[in-house]
């Protein structure tokens, strides 16, 4: 407890960092964390079914297996994102949003996809999200 108010102090006199992003990470972290859960188990209702969406190696089920996976990756990965943000003096808010902004097209991409082909086309914007997110960490880590 005394930890956090003396960081939270030692926050309100620095305005270039901005703690409510990391918040944000932390809290996009988990909430996905809670989605790969939920997506799992609705998934899981049907994979005993061998022909469900065309078959385990159908590229539709693959898709929504990478949707699933994707809210556990990116969702630890802000968490991670979140707990770094702690420790650093300053956190780019640009690099938090991106990185938010990772964890919730990734999944959307992947389960748009599964159902429209024509949507493959979106995945870069999550792919450059989390580069950039990561590389603006890093980059304002090393300049500390």
């Amino acid at each position: 407890m005394y930890y956090r108010l003396r960081r939270f102090s030692e926050l309100r006199h620095n305005s270039s960092v901005q703690t409510p992003f990391t918040e944000w990470n932390l809290w996009t972290g988990w909430v996905a964390t809670l989605a790969g859960v939920i997506s799992g188990a609705v998934i899981g209702l049907f994979f005993q079914r061998e022909e469900w969406l065309g078959g385990y190696s159908c590229y539709r089920r693959r898709l929504l297996r990478l949707g699933h996976i994707s809210f556990f990756g990116l969702g630890f990965t802000n968490i991670l994102f979140g707990l770094t943000g702690r420790v650093l003096l300053t956190v780019p808010g640009t690099a938090a949003v991106l990185m938010i902004a990772s964890a919730v097209t990734m999944p959307i991409c992947c389960f748009l996809t599964a159902w429209r082909m024509r949507f493959r086309i979106l995945f870069p914007l999550p792919v450059i999200s989390a580069t950039a997110g990561i590389l603006m960490l890093l980059m304002n880590w090393r300049a500390q």
